[in-house]
């Protein structure tokens, strides 16, 4: 493939980086960097991940990389891809490859040594860009001119692309959330909602991980505005979005003091009244299911006094407490103004501790058990209740008077 252009990012000086390179004997044509960090080197945006296409099998790559001391992971030989790992840096090199099979989720490859085929089976035209050590950019499907008018377009016909991976359905809307500056390609948003329906094949864990950064993208609201109104999301989920509510709540973020684009916030907010299949469906960790049930849950009055607020910041803690004012300001429409007054709490406040622990009513004569907690926690409510001023002193004879008015009434 012949040289679009030559560039020149930073990374590609790094000596892990040129240390790999030579191992795969880049000089000579045995590998290239592929897709996302070619296409963010040619955008000048920032780059985590380099990929690495090569003309050698999995096993050769393996025993290449090894010869030149680098760490080499077997992550993904069913798709001829390897880890190779140097001073902390992580490489995904994979060799060139056609599909034999698709079935909408998963591929049965060969290996090629032919660049275009490999080209020929990538999801989009901006992601089939490859780049030698020399910084030189081949470009065999028209990928640099879609990049930089931010033009998400399908390689080759769309519903083929899609029949051999139905997460590109989503994925055309993520790019587009991320990279989008013109209207959706009419030819890819027709195939993807000709396709909608094999989406109900796919894990939780490839359904999420695409969802979640697509609402990160800056373009978020118009894709999911674009996904909604052409019922892309209907095979995936029983509950219907509510694309106004996450369209408020990214307005809020955007106006919001130090507030920021939260992927999970916004999901429950785009999947509310009621995300119970969601949490099913997607497949969350304990700590994120925990999260997205508090913000279903948790509603606040934003317009509620100083220390009303303080009292509900106490409870839930900055995240939490962020997450109810802008959930409820986002679903209950209110004003931008309203809400950042609230969330300035948060940058103005800071919680004091609480004077006491259940040592203290021990020392105070109760037994250990249940009967202390009780307690702790009435006096605790007292506590907030009287604006958090009262001082130990204070608490503790609360803490009397709670433990002696018990035992009258035994």
């Amino acid at each position: 493939m012949p040289a679009a252009e030559t560039i020149r990012p930073d990374w590609l000086t790094e000596t892990p980086v040129r240390r790999l390179m030579e191992a795969l004997k880049a000089q000579s044509g045995g590998a290239k960097f592929v897709g996302g960090c070619v296409r963010n080197a040619v955008l000048v945006v920032p780059t985590t991940d380099l990929d690495i296409a090569t003309i050698y099998p999995p096993e050769e790559s393996m025993r290449l990389l090894e010869a030149a001391g680098f760490a080499v992971k077997p992550t993904g030989l069913a798709h001829g891809t390897v880890t190779a790992i140097h001073q902390g840096r992580h490489f995904e090199v994979t060799t060139l490859r056609r599909d034999v099979e698709t079935d909408g989720r998963h591929a049965v490859v060969a290996y090629t040594d032919d660049w275009a085929e490999d080209a020929a089976r990538r999801d989009f035209t901006m992601n089939a860009l490859y780049m030698d050590l020399d910084g030189a950019v081949s470009d065999p499907m028209d990928g640099l001119r879609d990049a930089r008018a931010g033009r998400v377009r399908f390689v080759g016909d769309p519903r083929e692309r899609i029949a051999e991976d139905a997460l590109r359905i989503l994925r055309f809307f993520r790019f587009y959330a991320q990279y989008g500056r013109q209207a959706l390609d009419p030819t890819g948003l027709d195939a993807c909602r000709a396709g909608a329906s094999l989406q109900a094949r796919l894990s939780g864990e490839r359904v999420r991980s695409e969802l979640l950064k697509l609402l990160a993208a800056p373009g978020a609201g118009p894709a999911a505005r674009a996904m909604t109104d052409a019922g892309i999301l209907s095979p995936l989920f029983s509950e219907t979005p509510d694309i106004a509510a996450l369209e408020r709540l990214i307005a809020l973020e955007d106006e919001g003091p130090a507030s920021r684009a939260d992927p999970l916030r916004r999901l429950a907010v785009f999947l509310r009244p009621r995300a119970d299949g969601a949490l099913e469906r997607l497949r969350f960790s304990n700590a994120d299911r925990d999260r997205l049930t508090a913000m279903m849950e948790n509603r606040l009055q934003v317009s509620a006094p100083p220390h009303a607020l303080r009292a509900w910041l106490y409870r839930l803690g900055p995240e939490r407490f962020t997450d109810a004012v802008l959930v409820t300001g986002a679903i209950e429409e209110l004003a931008a103004t309203e809400v950042s007054g609230a969330l300035d709490v948060v940058g103005t406040w800071s919680a004091p501790r609480f004077p006491m622990r259940g040592a203290d009513l021990i020392k105070l004569g109760l037994a250990p058990g249940r009967r202390v907690g009780r307690i702790l926690a009435e006096i605790e409510e007292k506590w907030i209740a009287d604006g958090m001023r009262g001082d130990r002193a204070r608490c503790l004879a609360w803490a009397r008077q709670a433990i002696d008015i018990e035992g009258d009434e035994t």
